[in-house]
């Protein structure tokens, strides 16, 4: 007497067939982990950023003169407006200018020689100042 494989009827003629579900199912649990190590990443930064082009196309004359602009010159001076201010005292200084503003936006231009490191801090005090947007500017 024969064995066939899987208890087969040995009446059955014709191929075995049957779907092999193990590679279905790694590249599924691998597309799960990719979406687990993403999602976080995706509402890390709550701060909307947008080239400033764009940001005064779609304001008014009235906003535009009414938005606070800041040129980071070095890594310890901004200038807010027209005044040179220091990094420390950017908060006292920036605060009353966005609680007065009309659009709540932040155009910020940065010097080249200006660490990452004070750029994220004077993104972090707008935005804790008060600051709805962050246009970014190109030197």
């Amino acid at each position: 007497m024969k064995s066939f494989r899987w208890n087969r009827n040995p009446d059955q003629d014709g191929p075995l067939a049957d779907v092999n579900m193990t590679p279905l199912i790694d590249v599924s649990l691998v597309l799960v982990i990719i979406l687990l190590l993403a999602t976080p990443l995706a509402f890390e930064s709550s701060l909307a950023l947008r080239q400033t082009a764009t940001a005064m196309a779609n304001t008014s004359e009235e906003a535009v003169v009414a938005q606070v602009s800041l040129d980071i010159l070095s890594d310890s001076e901004v200038r807010v407006n027209e005044d040179v201010v220091q990094v420390q005292n950017l908060p006292e200084t920036i605060a009353p200018l966005l609680a007065m503003a009309a659009s709540k936006e932040v155009a910020v231009r940065c010097a080249d020689q200006v660490s990452h490191g004070t750029f994220v801090q004077v993104l972090d005090i707008a935005k804790l100042s008060g600051a709805m947007g962050v246009a970014v500017a190109r030197n």
